[in-house]
């Protein structure tokens, strides 16, 4: 049975040192660190690479970030990962559970989670299944 969860989040990040081995379009690493509110009360903690123009907006990103919490009364851990484009104002994201990633009472978790920018406050959905007990 797919669950639903939501609520709101905060995000801090901060630029890690750049590989300045790479050539062409400039590669930007980041250290993230969340706070996750409402049906999943968590951290989380991870790394962000993107790239892009900012002076346009046009950018992509990827990011792995362990959250570690309760969601819906079950404690445990999972990661997400993230695949994000940004185009002329208008965002393209896809954040998934990794498979095999839970622990504790969130082992086998799959699901997505969507994530929502409104007046620069960040807010989250997020269907997901756990095994039967």
């Amino acid at each position: 049975m797919t669950r639903h969860a939501e609520g709101a989040f905060d995000a801090k990040t901060t630029p890690l040192a750049a590989d300045d081995t790479l050539a062409g379009t400039h590669i930007a690493r980041y250290a993230l660190v969340k706070q996750y509110h409402g049906d999943l009360e968590a951290t989380a903690q991870g790394e962000m690479l993107g790239a892009g123009d900012l002076a346009t907006g046009n950018a992509g990103y990827v990011a792995i970030e362990q959250v570690t919490g309760t969601l819906s009364g079950h404690t445990g851990s999972f990661a997400l990962q993230h695949s994000g484009t940004m185009e002329a104002g208008s965002y393209k994201l896809s954040v998934a559970v990794v498979p095999g990633s839970g622990t504790g009472q969130l082992k086998g978790i799959t699901g997505t989670l969507t994530i929502i920018i409104a007046s620069g406050k960040h807010s989250y959905t997020f269907d997901y299944t756990l095994p039967a007990e």
